[in-house]
């Protein structure tokens, strides 16, 4: 019988402005990624989303009302679910939380796309970013 495993849910933020997408490098370093984690006891998937895009991103902005989709990914042996929200840029930070291991980079959609290397991430970014009205709102 095939195992079943819980996945731990994250929440992620897809933050644009100007018609860009910011993305920030891995913990690693190895990598661009969007700014994501566990959800916290408590707080809510928009709510971990907004904290993460700060502490990740040095970003403020406000999520759309419901999230764009979801991917799953295993790390480590464990196995992850992000539901994922576009964040509307309002403030941008010259100092954040994480800005001595992180920095950002502001991409056009189809660049941003092609640089993740979560396959499921890159999919749904490619799906939903491809419709030029979801940026249109943020130029």
């Amino acid at each position: 019988m095939a195992r079943t495993h819980k996945s731990q849910p994250q929440a992620a933020a897809i933050p644009v402005r100007a018609g860009r997408i910011c993305l920030v490098t891995s913990r690693s370093g190895k990598g661009l990624v969007v700014p994501k984690g566990r959800l916290e006891s408590g707080r809510t998937a928009k709510q971990m989303a907004l904290q993460e895009a700060w502490e990740e991103a040095g970003l403020i902005g406000m999520l759309r009302p419901q999230p764009i989709g979801s991917y799953r990914y295993m790390k480590a042996g464990t196995r992850f679910k992000v539901v994922i929200f576009l964040m509307d840029v309002i403030a941008v930070a010259k100092d954040w939380p994480e800005c001595r291991r992180r920095s950002r980079h502001w991409l056009l959609p189809a660049d941003a796309a092609a640089r993740v290397r979560q396959r499921g991430l890159r999919k749904l970014l490619r799906r939903v970013l491809a419709a030029e009205a979801v940026l249109s709102r943020s130029a």
